[in-house]
């Protein structure tokens, strides 16, 4: 069965982004091999604050070849024929995303998803790469939680030219 994983780089503070959603504090490691961490997905799924700066975007990246599912009540599926469209992305959702044929399922982007998700007892992994930056502010890693999510740690990394340290935990059912 295909799983969801929580895969985002944030600043050693909490964040994703900063206050106007730039990620230009993520530096570039030549020891990060980043086509192999995508080649583990082939599907994205997304909120709409993060789908919508990404559709404009062209050109022969690795997401060109994923599947795209966005969760959205205001995007209109018509619209956007390339993508698939939930109106209310349900643990139902999940589970039939999880059960398709493929590779592992990126929840990509936002927190407030990542959160949705968590509750709803479907995210499998979360790989948090800290990169070592205070923002102060922005787009938050995850929004309060209604109950604590317990994760299991299952490897670390160290990238000592550019000081970020990459974790991948488990979530706990």
């Amino acid at each position: 069965m295909r799983r969801i994983v929580y895969s985002v780089a944030s600043s050693l503070d909490g964040f994703i982004a900063g206050p106007n959603g730039e990620y230009d504090w993520i530096p570039h490691d030549p020891d990060i091999d980043f086509a192999a961490l995508g080649a583990r997905f082939d599907t994205l799924l997304m909120g709409r604050k993060t789908y919508q700066p990404m559709a404009g975007a062209s050109g022969g990246g690795p997401f060109d070849e994923m599947k795209v599912v966005v969760a959205s009540r205001t995007l209109r599926q018509d619209e956007h024929p390339r993508i698939t469209i939930i109106p209310e992305l349900t643990a139902q959702h999940c589970r039939d995303l999880k059960a398709g044929p493929g590779k592992d399922i990126w929840l990509f982007g936002g927190g407030d998803l990542f959160r949705s998700l968590l509750e709803l007892g479907e995210v499998d992994e979360v790989r948090i790469a800290i990169v070592p930056v205070l923002l102060g502010g922005g787009v938050p890693l995850l929004g309060p939680l209604a109950q604590r999510a317990k994760l299991t740690l299952k490897s670390h990394r160290l990238y000592p030219k550019s000081g970020i340290v990459s974790l991948d935990y488990g979530v706990k059912a």
